[in-house]
């Protein structure tokens, strides 16, 4: 799979041919299996798809956190600021991690440690990475609670984490991220467990700190109304593959996917009248026995005979917008027409 062509200016993370399998009971597992983008410094990027598209072992391959054995990162680059982070010897890429690239995971309770204070876990941050003496760890700690809305920061700060809400918790996730200002910070699934308002809070203080440090993001979610109005750009990962990426806005207008379509479809609609929630027909496939043809021809509305036989091509649609489908100008042209007839809907 060919990335799209974009100029090397400007761009943090180069992630070029990815793939990361795993080898199992009932064969290899192809989590990620060639995949290519691009994240432009000060961006923020989303990654969309149902679970076990392979959005989440994307990330982890980034960071080299994949799990070994069973996990493996065969093949690919990812230049991280010029740097291939896949030839790094390991004690390199801990000088990176947590430092220049960040992460929050999606279970504040499993990732933090339940037995240490927060003000401590947040303090190892910043002394291994930023030589912080323990008192200015301390009271950057501290600093860090209040710019992300922990209310008496200084009195909290040596809580545990079973003394947070599940939304407090996040929050101090996403503090120990930022602690030395990342130029990367890596959300996986951060709304996740969480209930609507808390949601739209933690979500608008990611990107107001993004704002406020110029960090670039990458959002990974299954849910497409999140990233609507968080996100730069979109890829839309099914079967471990990127089965289409565009700016964000042209993607929401113009889907050129069938899958995609079927995603957007699935966002509720306040709007609509009242009836069932649309979901696309079926299951994900076994990634470890991938049927011949393109992986979501047993669930698409369009499929052909082709679809069957044949793996889809990449076809690129604009100058930034491709597509990993066999009838991708086709769908490409149909999104356009219905976007069309709406806009004139709209003007009557």
């Amino acid at each position: 799979m060919l990335p799209i062509e974009m100029t090397n200016n400007g761009n943090l993370l180069e992630v070029t041919d990815l793939r990361t399998y795993f080898d199992t009971e009932d064969g290899i597992v192809k989590a990620v299996d060639g995949i290519s983008f691009q994240l432009k410094r000060g961006e923020t990027l989303g990654i969309v798809g149902e679970s076990g598209s392979g959005k989440s072992v994307t990330n982890l391959s980034i960071l080299r956190l994949v799990p070994t054995p069973p996990g493996k990162i065969v093949s690919g680059e990812v230049i991280f600021d010029g740097q291939d982070l896949l030839t790094l010897n390991n004690e390199a890429v801990r000088h990176i991690r947590g430092r220049r690239i960040a992460m929050i995971f999606q279970d504040p309770m499993t990732s933090l440690n339940p037995f240490m204070k927060v003000s401590r876990q947040l303090m190892e941050m910043t002394r291994l990475h930023l030589g912080h003496t323990k008192q200015q760890a301390y009271e950057h700690a501290v600093k860090m609670l209040e710019t992300v809305g922990i209310p008496d920061a200084r009195a909290r700060a040596d809580n545990y984490p079973h003394e947070f809400s599940g939304g407090m918790r996040q929050r101090v996730m996403i503090a120990m991220a930022l602690s030395c200002e990342p130029e990367l910070l890596i959300a996986d699934e951060p709304t996740t467990a969480l209930d609507v308002t808390i949601q739209a809070q933690i979500l608008e203080l990611i990107k107001r700190l993004k704002q406020a440090t110029g960090t670039s993001v990458i959002l990974i979610t299954h849910d497409l109304g999140i990233v609507a109005g968080m996100t730069d750009h979109l890829l839309v990962m099914y079967a471990g593959k990127i089965f289409e990426q565009a700016p964000t806005k042209e993607l929401f207008a113009t889907p050129g996917n069938p899958y995609t379509k079927g995603l957007l479809r699935s966002v509720p609609d306040p709007t609509a009248e009242q009836g069932e929630l649309y979901q696309i027909p079926g299951l994900p496939p076994d990634v470890a026995h991938l049927p011949p043809g393109c992986p979501f021809a047993a669930r698409c509305d369009r499929v052909q005979e082709i679809c069957h036989r044949e793996f889809p091509p990449f076809v690129q649609l604009t100058a930034d917008h491709c597509s990993l489908c066999h009838f991708a100008h086709e769908v490409y042209e149909e999104s356009r027409a219905e976007t069309a007839g709406r806009s004139s809907e709209s003007k009557l």
